[in-house]
């Protein structure tokens, strides 16, 4: 006789959840037993009263644990108290293995010593495994899995997807063998050239452009087109026809500078813009530059540098070696536009000064290498006005300690005075703005007296004496007597180079 399974709080539902006859029906299969359906639906309903049967005590120890998640441990308890058999593999350790003991014959003579131990019941004891030490060796040895670990790996560098197991294969395009871009050793694509400034704008700024030379133009479109996407080609159409030509409409070439200086996702895009800026530069100045056109070109090109200089979520470092060129040969051209000469060195050197300012404690020989190249076209012999007048501009960007080197200690403003008071090449406009070059330079070392009836140096009063005669060994006479007439900063400069310390270690 069976008794009925207590009666709970909860009511039992009328459908028999995830435990349907047809599953008891999979499960019978499994074991080759054949149960009609209504054997099946008897055991899911009693199936799942069981399960909530179940749930409920482990409901309670997980109240009483102050616990909100049930644990599987609230599991092998509540079955525990239901006297129900534990689910093996949900425990924290294996359950030991007991087998019944056969029963034990003693020679015993009388019948109540044999009917006790046949009372005594029966007994069980753990099972000691046995194992065969031979059969164990011959076995093959099992090699456990590797753990379950991480890794990182790049997905993309520079906008570019490298070729390495961990990324997908890249998808295969219907263009020319030859238009293809070989890889490089490290597995990065390299990046195809930029289309030229005279494809964009259309005429090109010599106006001297031949059928191959539009025929390689073509070639670096259709590269453009299998790198960057839709999207950022109509970016970098509408971005340049708005820049150049400088006789486009001004709010435009503003707002493309702003777009370029602060917006983000650039970063594929930056290879081909500071190519189209060389290759400006380079047809700006391979005619001499004398053109009003070129003046402005240029303008608008170190402008770009700038804004790409800013832009924050560009990285740059790579391109270093690609934006000094256009930069420093804007600064050391010996013809730029007389009417944007003085402007256009004055842009290089602020662009070039937030270059090192940005850059420079990440490359820390960047400095010494500009620094060395200024001092060279400064001093050197056979340089045009304009190079050394670009030179001591680039002097005042890269810094103080450079403007003394290169205009006191190495002796540039002695060599440009002399070169000023000759009068061998150039002319008076040049000679004015070299020489408001080097005074902007000194101001630099430092500002002169405030008061416009400023002292000069009074050649009786032996002090002052002295003090001109060092500014003429180290600045030459034209400049010494230009800073003579105030005693104030010609004292305040040589004062700076007696006390300060030499830069060291700056020029190799």
């Amino acid at each position: 006789m069976t008794t009925k399974p207590p009666k709970v709080r909860t009511t039992q539902p009328h459908h028999t959840g995830v435990y349907k006859a047809d599953s008891i029906k999979d499960v019978a299969e499994t074991l080759n037993i054949n149960i009609s359906d209504a054997i099946a639906t008897a055991l899911a309903s009693d199936v799942e009263y069981r399960i909530h049967q179940v749930v409920e005590e482990a409901a309670k120890f997980m109240r009483h644990g102050r616990r909100t998640t049930m644990i599987t441990s609230d599991i092998e308890q509540a079955l525990r108290v239901l006297n129900i058999e534990p689910l093996y593999g949900h425990t924290p350790h294996n359950p030991p293995t007991f087998r019944r003991a056969g029963p034990v014959y003693g020679h015993l003579s009388s019948n109540t010593a044999s009917s006790g131990t046949a009372n005594a019941g029966a007994v069980y004891f753990v099972e000691d495994e046995e194992i065969d030490f031979d059969r164990v060796l011959r076995e093959e040895k099992i090699v456990m899995p590797k753990g379950v670990s991480w890794t990182a790996h790049w997905l993309a560098v520079e906008g570019v997807q490298p070729l390495i197991p961990e990324n997908p294969p890249p998808v295969p395009r219907d263009v020319d063998t030859n238009t293809m871009e070989t890889p490089k050793p490290n597995g990065v694509i390299a990046a195809p050239s930029a289309p030229p400034l005279a494809m964009i704008n259309g005429t090109g700024i010599a106006n001297n452009t031949k059928k191959p030379q539009q025929q390689s133009q073509q070639t670096q479109q259709h590269l453009v087109k299998q790198v960057l996407s839709r999207e950022l080609q109509l970016y970098y159409t509408r971005l340049t026809s708005s820049l150049l030509p400088p006789s486009s409409d001004f709010a435009k070439r503003t707002a493309a500078l702003a777009s370029l200086r602060s917006d983000a996702g650039l970063q594929a895009l930056l290879p081909y813009l500071i190519r189209w800026v060389g290759e400006g530069v380079v047809g700006a100045l391979k005619e001499g530059g004398q053109t009003e056109a070129d003046g402005k070109v240029l303008e608008v090109l170190m402008e770009v540098i700038g804004a790409i200089l800013d832009n924050n979520t560009l990285f740059v470092e790579p391109y270093l070696h690609q934006l000094l060129p256009p930069l420093l040969s804007t600064l050391l051209h010996s013809s730029l536009p007389r009417s944007h000469s003085t402007q256009l060195r004055t842009i290089s050197s602020q662009t070039l000064s937030g270059l090192l300012t940005k850059h420079s404690t990440t490359y820390p020989s960047l400095s010494p290498r500009i620094m060395k190249t200024l001092l060279l076209a400064l001093i050197s012999p056979g340089k045009s006005k304009g190079t050394r007048e670009g030179a001591i501009r680039g002097l005042i960007g890269v810094g103080k300690e450079a403007v003394r080197k290169g205009l006191v200690d190495s002796g540039g403003a002695k060599v440009v005075g002399s070169e000023v008071q000759s009068h061998e090449m150039g002319d008076w406009v040049e000679d004015q703005a070299l020489i408001k070059a080097v005074l902007d330079a000194l101001r630099v070392l430092h500002p002169p007296s405030d008061s416009e009836m400023s002292d000069s140096l009074n050649m009786a009063n032996e002090a002052d004496f002295q003090v001109s005669m060092r500014l003429r060994n180290l600045l030459g006479e034209f400049f010494a007597q230009k800073v003579g007439r105030d005693a104030a900063w010609a004292k305040a400069i040589l004062g700076e180079n007696i006390n300060d310390e030499p830069i060291a270690g700056q020029i190799s």
